[in-house]
């Protein structure tokens, strides 16, 4: 079964948005891939310290197919740091990996189906 890590910026650290309902898109997007016969999982990070060991830490847990960096981390230009973090952290842990990049969040399954 083909494993996919999505890595989105969490919902909770974006001012103005209704992170509860953001959460729940995502979790029904994480099923989704169910659907398919694609082992997958969520990590959420935010523009801090944190942000790295928490990456880390998911890149490592397994050995990924594809990640999957969602638009929250690569589309505001105030994220650039973080979003070119994101990369080089993948191709340093999991350089086996595929990369793939959603247009939202419920569009991942199809970002990853693109590089399985």
């Amino acid at each position: 079964m083909p494993s996919v890590l999505v890595v989105g910026y969490d919902p909770q650290a974006i001012p103005g948005v209704d992170a509860q309902a953001l959460r729940a898109g995502l979790d029904a997007e994480l099923a989704r891939f169910g659907e398919h016969g694609i082992d997958a999982a969520m990590t959420l990070i935010v523009f801090d310290e944190s942000a790295e060991p928490a990456l880390v830490t998911s890149l490592t847990a397994r050995p990924w197919d594809v990640v999957v960096v969602g638009g929250g981390v690569r589309k505001a230009e105030a994220l650039l740091p973080l979003f070119e973090e994101v990369v080089n952290l993948i191709r340093r842990h999991a350089p086996q990996a595929a990369i793939a990049f959603n247009t939202s969040g419920g569009d991942s399954v199809e970002a990853a189906r693109r590089r399985l």
